[in-house]
């Protein structure tokens, strides 16, 4: 697959694809954005050569069984499907980096600022065994740590249902340095082979390497079944014993030693962290409640195929991030990191495989003894059970009999619970609420340990109390822009979701008109995705000329149009008043809620013909002139240089237009 070409794409028009950000040999990860909620996505797209190890519709099948987690500690699955010849997953988008850069960057590193990383590890996966689902490739590549120090365990790409049967015929896929050795055996899987993977990286991170070190992933994975792991502090001699027994426990072979899920181990994790914090370098008890059972573990005696003699001939292959939150280039781990896919170790060799030459004598088998008759043998026959017998007992004391089970207190109230648990003989404590959509508020929703875990006497069961269901209240986000809309809904929880546009006359250009999906004051879960409609501003509105037309044609009809008029008026000669003389703007495009200016004609300004009697004829014309008015005057035969008005026309008073003529007679 050409990852290149694939910038830039749509993917079900709706995810563009921006950026490569991992590659393996399994899938690619990119970078996009789902247009549809404006957000950032992973997407995760499948090369269409890797069906020769699982096809798509296993790729679908596991988004679906990872959809099921709903928990902040686990990179959350957003959405599947189909593009052409294109099978893809839309995963949260998480930046920062992984927790293999960390460990680059401080292994080794104290065992206390390792089970901090730790336990949030566990804390997810204890979601994952409680909704029966196996990760199968816990790996520090797997371990996303956001900028604030969040962290989330990605990749349940190779998750699987823990009521299924994990092995498989031919084909085996995991990260080698982390597979417990059940895995590689091809024996069924349960959620012990998850708690393994997390001993490993623990191991790793507070010696600086790995558990089993070796030339080639086969000879790691042989090492794997057949071969104990040094206790750390072998490597570290200022590590305590009881931080060595937690890390043998997790990495027993056998895993009937190791604790049997996510949960319980982080029980004990958080038990050694208290430990630590107190100082403590040694703790006896600590110690032997930690410490799997004594003895070797045998080892599985698998026999690698013939096809693996002399090579690898395996290619690495990542379903995991990889790195893909890192601001290295985009490239393959080494090969020790990947996830591997090789044929699986089996219980013994196949009839077909040929036997591999030894230049070896094979020693001549020694064959046993007759018994010798010793008349102390019944003696000591019994001497010797009853040295079992004990130690059995005292086996029995140490593995299980001195432990109590953490009763069950499950939506009971505080003060009821309180009662049970100290009428077990058990302490209680209390961890901040938790919200729960199924417990009462004031009721337990979970303890630590949980439901049926072994527990000491005495030890302390930690409850969380219901907060009673998680409600967010849709806000009032009228006029707010989108931006700030958007800011609101996530300061309280919730996110914008489906964005459409209306046009409106009052409200800014992107801004918010109102909900399509919610109330104002409606109570809604976390995240719920809140539809907007924002303004595209007032409606355009098409612009006609209305000169010549009377004020209140013009008036209706530009009202009518969803525009404001302002009028103003003139006088005009020829246009009859209460016409419009002219309009501004005169016609083009405008918006409703513009205001479109038309002058009104008056009709003609008509001049008060003032009175002239008596004035002589300059005085009579200068007075008119100044009126705009015209004058003609006509003598009489006495009019002399002192002659006036006798009479005028139009009379005194009269309207005229500008420009008139007044007579007068002058003698």
């Amino acid at each position: 697959m050409d990852e290149q070409s694939l910038i830039g794409r749509t993917l079900d028009q709706r995810y563009v694809i921006q950026e490569l950000i991992a590659r393996g040999g399994m899938a690619s990860v990119f970078r996009a954005v789902d247009e549809r909620l404006d957000r950032v996505v992973a997407v995760k797209i499948m090369h269409p050569e890797s069906s020769k190890i699982t096809d798509s519709e296993q790729f679908i099948r596991e988004a679906k069984l990872t959809a099921r987690l709903n928990h902040r500690g686990i990179v959350s699955i957003h959405d599947r499907g189909t593009d052409g010849d294109l099978t893809y997953l839309v995963m949260e988008y998480v930046p920062g980096n992984t927790l293999r850069d960390v460990m680059r960057e401080e292994a080794p590193m104290s065992p206390r600022r390792a089970l901090a990383f730790i336990e949030p590890i566990l804390v997810a996966l204890s979601e994952a065994h409680a909704n029966s689902l196996i990760h199968r490739d816990i790996k520090p590549e797997n371990v996303l740590i956001t900028p604030t120090g969040d962290v989330k365990v990605a990749d349940f790409g190779l998750a699987r249902a823990a009521s299924v049967d994990h092995r498989t015929s031919s084909v085996l896929i995991g990260t080698v340095s982390y597979l417990a050795p059940e895995v590689i055996a091809n024996q069924a899987v349960d959620p012990r082979a998850d708690i393994y993977a997390c001993g490993a990286i623990f191991y790793e991170m507070i010696t600086g390497q790995k558990p089993h070190i070796a030339d080639s992933p086969i000879a790691v994975a042989h090492k794997h079944i057949n071969e104990d792991v040094a206790p750390p502090s072998s490597l570290r001699p200022d590590i305590p014993p009881y931080v060595d027994a937690l890390a043998m426990r997790a990495l027993a072979r056998d895993r009937a030693q190791r604790s049997p899920d996510a949960r319980t181990f982080l029980h004990q994790v958080r038990m050694v962290q208290r430990a630590l914090a107190e100082g403590l370098t040694d703790d006896p008890e600590l110690t032997a409640d930690l410490m799997p059972g004594a003895g070797p573990t045998p080892a599985m005696p698998p026999t690698l195929p013939s096809a693996y003699a002399d090579t690898e001939a395996t290619a690495p292959v990542s379903l995991g991030l990889a790195d893909s939150q890192a601001t290295a280039p985009v490239s393959l781990a080494s090969d020790s990191e990947h996830t591997m896919a090789w044929d699986p170790m089996v219980a013994a060799p196949s009839s077909s495989a040929p036997r591999q030459r030894s230049d070896t004598p094979l020693a001549a088998p020694k064959l046993p003894q007759p018994p010798r008759r010793n008349k102390n043998g019944r003696r000591t026959f019994f001497v010797v059970l009853l040295l079992f017998m004990a130690a059995g007992i005292f086996g029995w004391w140490i593995g299980i009999g001195r432990f109590d089970e953490t009763p069950d207190v499950t939506a009971l109230p505080r003060d009821e619970a309180i009662k049970v648990i100290e009428g077990a003989g058990f302490e209680t404590a209390f961890t901040p609420d938790a919200y729960s959509e199924t417990i009462p508020k004031g009721a337990v929703v979970a303890t630590d340990p949980g439901v049926g875990d072994r527990i000491l006497p005495g030890d302390t069961v930690t409850m969380t109390l219901s907060k009673g269901k998680e409600r967010y209240k849709i806000p009032d986000i009228k006029d707010k822009t989108l931006e700030e809309a958007q800011t609101i809904l996530g300061s309280l929880n919730l996110q914008s979701g489906n964005i459409s546009t209306e046009y409106h006359d009052t409200i800014p250009e992107r801004s918010v008109i109102r909900s399509s999906s919610h109330k104002v004051g409606q109570e809604v879960k976390r995240d719920t995705a809140v539809d907007l409609v924002i303004s595209d501003g007032p409606a355009p509105v098409e612009i006609v000329n209305y000169t010549g037309k009377t004020e209140s044609e013009a008036t209706l009809a530009l009202k009518a149009a969803g525009l404001k008029v302002a009028k103003k008026t003139s006088f005009h000669d020829t246009v009859r008043a209460g016409t419009v003389i002219s309009q501004s703007p005169k016609s083009g495009t405008g918006h409703r809620g513009d205001t479109i200016t038309i002058n009104v004609s008056k009709g003609p300004e008509l001049i008060v013909v003032p009175d002239l009697d008596g004035l002589r004829e300059a005085e009579a014309r200068a007075k008119v002139e100044a009126l705009g008015l015209t004058l003609t005057a006509t003598r009489g035969p006495f009019s002399g240089s002192r002659a006036t008005v006798r009479y005028q026309t139009p009379g005194a008073g009269a309207k005229v237009k500008r420009g008139s003529s007044v007579t007068v007679f002058i003698n």
